[in-house]
């Protein structure tokens, strides 16, 4: 899919960010370049260029914007917020208020803003979710609620119940039969991303940017009878390694477990995507011929569509009949990037 000049165009003033990572825009007045998304004011049709890679806008004498900063991923977190969550994911108790933030020399309500666009809750919001996570680990292990709820951070035992009940709907003391799906936020070439996990593997890789996010989280909830919390799992930790593997050209096939509870008969369309070699595509009517299911084009287009683990189960892979670019959650942009990022790093 070869974009044309009116095409980026319309995507940068949309500020559309499911088109990152495919061209940067350059303008001809300022001498800088911008990601899709950028925030700055856009300029006339005649003033600007468009061009592949940063790389390639910097070989023709432009500088990088200071306001998108298209050097870096779409959706970094900025250096002193991962500094913040790396020491909550290595001692959930720790409180970071107001006051701390200062000290650090971060604005408290630039802060929450940042957690709300990114996390869908504010940072305090964050910080007692994660206590919940590490308080209902220690329970499941054998801990008592006491124990559990003063190692996690918490002042008073009424105050974790209270807690407690509003997330699990059920006392700390008494059995739940709620599991957790771990969440984090990633960072990739092509944009954010949320991963989810269970104790038995990835159940959730999606860009941030996706309408049926919501939808998705509360069908994982209800089958697997489990809340969301953040929290640091080893299978989150496993997948960002493959995942920068992969978008390094290092590695061609995952892993990482995966658990994907669905209907048999979606569970029999992902599975064979993963079938699909890397670099290479498969048209959705092969796909459904393959499954022994010639005439069921349509619901094998649909169930591809449902897959929740983006990139890992290669759903990218899946194009029309007539070789064109069809239905990507993510957007055909990134649909191509992903295609034209893995026929460059096969091997020679």
């Amino acid at each position: 899919m070869n974009l044309s000049f009116n095409e980026m165009y319309q995507a940068s003033l949309r500020k559309d960010s499911t088109f990152e990572g495919s061209f940067v825009m350059a303008v001809k007045t300022t001498g800088i370049f911008c990601k899709p998304t950028c925030t700055a004011r856009k300029p006339y049709p005649e003033n600007v260029a468009f061009y592949p890679t940063p790389k390639e806008a910097i070989r023709h004498g432009f500088r990088p914007c200071k306001v998108c900063k298209p050097m870096e991923p779409t959706g970094t977190t900025p250096a002193a917020i991962q500094e913040m969550v790396a020491a909550l994911q290595a001692d959930p108790a720790l409180k970071i208020r107001d006051e701390q933030l200062r000290q650090r020399g971060l604005d408290p309500g630039q802060v929450r803003r940042w957690f709300k666009k990114n996390h869908q809750m504010t940072f305090q919001a964050y910080q007692r979710m994660m206590r919940i996570n590490m308080a209902y680990q220690k329970i499941i292990q054998g801990e008592t609620v006491t124990s559990a709820a003063f190692d996690s951070g918490y002042d008073s035992l009424s105050g974790f119940g209270e807690s407690f009940r509003s997330v699990f709907e059920a006392a700390p003391s008494q059995p739940t039969d709620k599991s957790v799906i771990h969440i984090t936020r990633l960072t990739t070439p092509i944009g954010p991303m949320f991963a989810c996990a269970t104790e038995q593997g990835i159940c959730l890789l999606e860009f941030t940017d996706r309408r049926m996010l919501e939808t998705e989280f509360q069908d994982l909830k209800k089958r697997l009878n489990a809340v969301i919390l953040p929290g640091d799992h080893p299978h989150l930790q496993y997948l960002a390694r493959e995942l920068d593997a992969y978008f390094e050209g290092n590695i061609q096939t995952f892993t990482v477990p995966l658990h994907t509870p669905t209907t048999p008969f979606r569970q029999q369309v992902w599975d064979l995507l993963l079938q699909i070699p890397y670099s290479q595509t498969r048209s959705y009517k092969r796909q459904a011929e393959l499954l022994g299911k010639p005439t069921a084009v349509r619901a094998v287009a649909s169930a591809n569509g449902q897959n929740r683990i983006a990139i890992v189960i290669p759903c990218h892979r899946v194009i029309g009949d007539n070789g064109h670019l069809t239905g990507y959650s993510g957007g055909l942009a990134r649909k191509q990037w992903l295609l034209d990022h893995e026929r460059a790093h096969l091997p020679k």
